[in-house]
């Protein structure tokens, strides 16, 4: 419809060669638009390039953490895209991560050539997992490129495709992954809750494989030749409407297959498990020709013999889409086209597409727990060489977890003992139903975070031969379901016992509040300042005495002068009495030991009543003629 009045002019004046021009744009546009969903991984490989059907590829560095690189011996005259590859040697499964939006519909292909690439002719066989889900058992080659696609409905925002061993010395590899995105009403018929796995699509009649850009979605069509009485016809319809739910490419309906005669049936080959499983086939019709009021092309789709159907008429210039659903079918199981009783011309088909249909697609390990680990990923870097869902399948965890048992499983366990880790350790209290912790013999440093005491399923934790520090916080010393282990760490805390200041690289104390702080320096203190207190009491009663025992000295020997001149022959020790004159010399000599005791007491106050040894042989010397 037009909305400005002077539209119908304009584009009355378009010509022929201008409305080409903008088709072409619209058709380019349209094809960008198709191209930013391809993501094509050359496994391997560090180089990006375009190949001969204008895909771009990529190496795969940067979507996956652990392999070798590896060059085939033998190329078989596959693509250049085959002659590279990863092979995994150590971790149970090694993924891939690829970006994608959460809740898009995509078709995942992942490709394998062995290409004798070990030079030990003997092409090994491993599983293929899809976001934590089972995808295939993968039974490589020694000839041809092996490939498997899916296509599922994404339910988080990235997809991961794992490799793992599954037999001694068989090391799984892979050549090449490509992710398509699809429109989001395309395979329809099958829940978003289940996977859709490929095991054949052809374009019956073709010369050599579609895929894009025939293709927009990057769907491969493999060419099959005629053969077993079939007959090859071609179209001679100028255009073709494929505008049909699964939108098959236009390339796909330049040819079909039918009978010579309408009693012939065309047997269909599924290439189906050998044991049953739900199905998904999609079969495509389109009349190669335009037929006259006596001709009819009528038939039915026969199941192990019975019609299950109503007849299919097929249209000319357009397609008819028919799935088969609901049902389960394997190898056994006959698929057929008959010709109905009233039909002039035997049936004809153009192409068909063979799904199996998968088991629930798991929601994987609980989002809480994946946030958890991914936390820890990325403060230490040697944990992030484990990458897919940590818990499914179950027989290939991470090695450093313990799963529960549920539909949706929690991380139960860490086992991280002797991983080299260091540093402080990061929040991870999203990890809730963990029940044990064993983090022994790392070097982590800093204090011990108060999360892992409030974790409600914590049973044991393990922190022994680290360099952890500072106090234990009360949510675990005080948690008495909870058994610590943290010996091995010289500057933690014991449990009531005094702790250590220490300072981290901001040159502060690096634990606990400021109060917590003040009240860990106390028992020093109180350490240092009481014993100090009683010894300055001590040094104080010990002066005071001596200075108080000088003193008495001091005056006993003015006393004794003073007597001296006074007379004292009566007096105790033979001195004069009060009056009776002293001989000059006897009082010289008295003086001089006395002043002589007085001044030895100066000197050594630390023995008061002796002096030094010389002061004592002077004062025995000068008192002897004190004793007559």
């Amino acid at each position: 419809m037009c909305l400005f009045p002077y539209c119908s002019s304009v584009l009355g004046q378009l010509t022929m060669a201008s409305s080409i021009v903008l088709l072409l744009l619209l058709i380019a546009l349209a094809l960008l638009s198709v191209s930013a969903n391809l993501v094509s991984i050359d496994c391997g490989s560090s180089d990006s390039y375009t190949d001969e059907n204008s895909i771009k590829w990529v190496g795969d560095d940067d979507f996956v953490q652990n392999g070798e690189s590896q060059v085939v011996q033998t190329t078989n005259g596959v693509s250049n895209v085959m002659g590279t590859l990863r092979v995994f040697s150590t971790r149970k499964k090694n993924c891939y991560s690829i970006k994608a939006e959460k809740g898009s519909q995509f078709l995942v292909r992942a490709s394998f050539y062995y290409g004798n690439y070990d030079k030990k002719s003997a092409p090994p066989s491993f599983d293929l997992q899809l976001d934590g889900n089972y995808w295939n058992t993968i039974q490589t080659s020694a000839e041809g490129v092996v490939y498997y696609e899916v296509i599922y409905i994404t339910k988080g925002d990235s997809i991961e495709l794992c490799l793992a061993q599954t037999q001694p010395n068989q090391l799984p590899f892979i050549s090449a992954i490509e992710i398509r995105g699809l429109a989001s009403d395309m395979y329809n018929h099958v829940d978003s809750e289940y996977a859709m796995l490929l095991t054949r699509r052809v374009a019956y009649g073709a010369t050599e494989a579609i895929r894009y850009p025939s293709d927009d979605f990057d769907r491969i069509w493999d060419a099959v030749e005629v053969g077993n009485g079939l007959v090859k016809v071609t179209t001679d319809a100028q255009t073709i409407d494929t505008s049909v739910p699964d939108q098959p490419p236009v390339a796909a309906f330049q040819y079909g297959i039918t009978t010579s005669k309408t009693s012939e049936a065309i047997l269909l080959v599924t290439d189906l498990p050998p044991v049953e499983v739900p199905i998904y086939i999609i079969m495509y019709f389109s009349e190669v020709t335009e037929l006259d009021s006596t001709q009819t092309r009528s038939f039915e789709i026969y199941i192990d013999g019975k019609s299950h159907f109503d007849p299919i008429v097929p249209a000319y210039g357009s397609v008819v889409e028919m799935s088969i659903t609901n049902i389960s079918a394997s190898s056994n199981t006959s698929f057929s086209l008959v010709a109905t009783s009233d039909s002039t011309l035997p049936p004809l088909i153009n192409a068909m597409e063979v799904y199996y249909v998968s088991g629930p697609i798991t929601d994987g390990t609980d989002s809480k727990d994946v946030a958890g680990l991914a936390t820890l990923q990325d403060k230490f870097s040697t944990l992030q060489e484990w990458t897919g869902d940590p818990c499914l399948p179950s027989p290939f965890t991470w090695d450093w977890v313990n799963c529960s048992a549920d539909d949706t499983p929690r991380v139960t366990a860490l086992y991280l003992s002797g991983f080299g880790l260091s540093g402080q350790l990061p929040e991870f209290s999203s990890l809730d139903a963990l029940q044990t912790i064993d983090l022994h013999n790392n070097s982590l440093s800093g204090s011990i975070p108060d999360f892992l005491g409030t974790l409600p399923n914590l049973k044991q934790l393990n922190l022994a031969d680290n360099k952890l520090s500072g106090p234990i916080p009360t949510t675990i010393s005080n948690n008495n379901k909870l058994k610590l282990v943290s010996s091995g760490n010289p500057n933690l805390c014991a449990s009531g016992g005094s702790c250590k200041t220490v300072v981290d690289n901001s040159g502060g104390p690096s634990s606990g509040s400021s109060s917590k702080k003040k009240n860990s320096k106390l028992p020093l203190i109180l350490g240092i300042a009481i014993p100090a207190f009683f010894v300055f009491w001590v040094i104080v009663v010990i002066f005071v005495c001596s200075m108080s025992q000088s003193k008495r000295r001091r005056a006993a020997a003015i006393a004794a002068t003073n007597a001296g001149q006074n007379g004292g022959a009566n007096m105790p020790n033979g001195l004069p009495p009060q009056g009776a004159p002293m001989n000059p010399q006897m009082m010289g000599k008295f003086g001089e030991v006395m002043m002589n005791q007085f001044a030895g007491n100066d000197e050594d106050q630390g023995t008061p009543e002796q002096g030094t040894p010389e002061q004592i042989r002077n004062q025995q010397v000068e008192e002897r003629p004190l004793q007559y």
